[in-house]
């Protein structure tokens, strides 16, 4: 018994068209992406600069299913602005204020006269700065010493408090940030030092002792007065103080002259 199968019509393509441009023909031609319709000059937009948002009027928005008003008053710019206007300077923020870096600076430079209200309000932005000046002067003198004079400066802060204290008893007043402030700041006389001996040659050693000596001393009475005008009791023990300051200071002219 014999079955019958359906076959399919073949279907020729016309005359005068080959089999390869029939395929090109049938092909689907690709459609163009998706593209966001451009917003016109009176259409919604998103403001984002604050002077845009205060500027910004009401608009409407587009047809869809959220429809309405949005509105945004220049009270929000104004409010931005005004924040920024109001802010503190970044050094004051910091802790940092030249002005009086300056005024406690200008004070140790008289050996004789000290003013010692400015140095009241104690700081460590002026130390930081005289250590780096004296670093980058015994650099410029062939000696890398950055470590040993911040360590130096740290441990004379540390003996000055625990020497005053101890001489001072239970009416000790002066406290460590006090102490490293003093210390920095009357650390003037041995950067100037340090720039001095640049242009004193190695050989005149009586002539570098001289000048050590000088300015250990005056370095010396500054640190000295300060402690004694600060700190409660320390009248009476101003000699001990001066013999402290004296052998700080001491270690700090050994690292220029030598």
């Amino acid at each position: 018994m014999t079955k019958d199968f359906p076959i399919p019509p073949v279907v020729f393509p016309p005359s005068g068209s080959s089999p390869a441009t029939a395929n090109v023909q049938q092909r689907r031609v690709p459609t163009a992406p998706y593209q966001p319709p451009r917003s016109s000059p009176g259409s919604f937009s998103i403001p984002f600069m604050p002077s845009e948002i205060g500027s910004s009027v009401a608009t409407s928005t587009p047809a869809g299913p959220f429809r309405g008003k949005i509105s945004s008053s220049s009270s929000f710019g104004r409010g931005v602005s005004a924040s920024f206007e109001d802010e503190e300077p970044l050094l004051d923020e910091l802790g940092i204020h030249p002005d009086q870096i300056w005024k406690k600076t200008r004070s140790i430079l008289n050996p004789f006269r000290i003013n010692q209200t400015v140095h009241k309000d104690s700081d460590l932005s002026g130390p930081i700065f005289l250590y780096l000046a004296l670093c980058l002067f015994q650099l410029l003198a062939g000696k890398i010493q950055f470590g040993v004079i911040l360590g130096w400066v740290v441990v004379s802060s540390i003996f000055l408090y625990i020497v005053f204290n101890m001489l001072a008893g239970r009416n000790g007043n002066l406290n460590l940030h006090t102490c490293t402030s003093l210390v920095g700041y009357s650390l003037l006389p041995v950067v100037i030092l340090s720039a001095v001996s640049l242009f004193v040659p190695q050989g005149a050693g009586p002539v570098r002792f001289v000048l050590g000596a000088a300015f250990v001393l005056w370095a010396t009475r500054a640190c000295s007065n300060l402690v004694v005008s600060l700190a409660d009791g320390g009248e009476e023990h101003r000699g001990l103080i001066s013999y402290a300051c004296f052998l700080i200071y001491t270690l700090f002219s050994l690292l220029v002259i030598f």
